[in-house]
């Protein structure tokens, strides 16, 4: 794993492959480990980053005031700090928001939108009651020890027939969550709005989901299939929210055809 300085934060990276550059964003339970599957299925047509956000994985903790546009400026720092001034971005959940806030902020930078399992950010997909219960329920967990974290969301993440050593591998990455920056990704989740950049969007967009996800439901999945004028919705059979980890090969075809589409 390498790492570089942006503004002042440690941000750890895993890099592969040689191609078309590709970014994967993590969700806010999860870290670059969870694409590993990912990055060795894409990294032989493409170069495969995946960052660890401010506050998850290798990186340090980012202050307290951070929120998505933070996200966003820091990732296309990031991005323009490894070498890249266009690439191919792959968003899931927490990560599918900062894509699309990515998008608003640095609208040159993402050739293509795969967003999975997102949202127009919770304020933007989800109603006011439930944005509310979210955050004062993710603010509780983040005080809890790292098994009673786990064991309070994970039952959320996954279908009832995800393959239990899916489920397991991913919860050891969840028990190594940072309290500080699970607190900033909730609350940068839960005060978003992006739906006002939606309409705007004029790159290919791949909208992916689960139709067994609890967390974005299709109903949120067909509000951003509506609203982005370049978007194709793919919904996925038995598939919970981490539909990455869950239906690794699923998503990697889905994701290579989809690029493969647009590069001609």
């Amino acid at each position: 794993m390498d790492e570089l300085e942006i503004e002042g934060l440690r941000i750890a990276y895993e890099r592969a492959g040689e191609g078309s550059p590709l970014v994967l964003l993590h969700g806010f339970v999860g870290d670059s480990r969870e694409w590993r599957r990912q990055i060795d299925e894409l990294s032989d047509e493409f170069t495969v980053v995946a960052w660890d956000a401010p506050g998850s994985g290798r990186s340090s903790d980012p202050p307290e005031w951070f929120r998505m546009l933070d996200y966003a400026d820091c990732l296309a720092r990031f991005v323009g700090a490894i070498g890249f001034e266009r690439l191919h971005v792959v968003g899931l959940s927490f990560g599918g928001g900062l894509a699309l806030e990515l998008y608003r902020r640095h609208r040159r930078v993402p050739m293509t939108l795969v967003l999975a399992s997102a949202y127009a950010g919770w304020a933007g997909s989800l109603p006011p009651e439930a944005v509310e219960q979210r955050l004062r329920l993710s603010l509780q967990a983040a005080d809890l020890a790292p098994d009673r974290f786990v064991a309070a969301l994970i039952p959320t993440l996954f279908s009832g027939s995800a393959p239990v050593e899916a489920v397991r591998e991913f919860a050891a990455i969840m028990s190594e969550f940072h309290p500080a920056g699970f607190r900033a990704m909730a609350r940068s989740l839960a005060e978003a709005d992006l739906r006002d950049v939606l309409p705007h969007i004029d790159v290919p967009t791949l909208l992916l989901y689960g139709d067994q996800d609890v967390r974005a439901p299709l109903a949120v999945a067909e509000d951003l299939r509506a609203a982005i004028p370049t978007s194709r919705l793919v919904v996925m059979s038995g598939v919970g929210h981490m539909a990455n980890v869950e239906a690794a090969e699923r998503v990697d075809a889905e994701i290579r055809a989809f690029l493969r589409s647009v590069q001609g």
